[in-house]
């Protein structure tokens, strides 16, 4: 279900940091929801729009834009 305080890297993904034994930090991209095959979503308009706006570009485009990276959907 979303809510009103749903952030569109909730549904996107984020990058995450990361820190190896050796102290070297990097950024790794942790995949979100839209990247199953099926995803249930009930009151999309109670999310605000910046949210909206990824989840139609995921259902729209098949790709998701997190940073300045995009990211292509798999196919089902």
């Amino acid at each position: 279900q979303f809510t009103p305080d749903l952030m569109p890297s909730d549904i996107t993904g984020t990058n995450v940091l990361e820190e190896e034994d050796s102290g070297r930090r990097s950024f790794r991209f942790v995949q979100g929801p839209v990247f199953t095959n099926i995803l249930l979503a009930d009151e999309i308009n109670r999310t605000p729009p910046k949210t909206q706006a990824a989840l139609l570009q995921s259902m729209q485009e098949r790709e998701v834009t997190v940073g300045q990276t995009t990211y292509d959907l798999p196919d089902p």
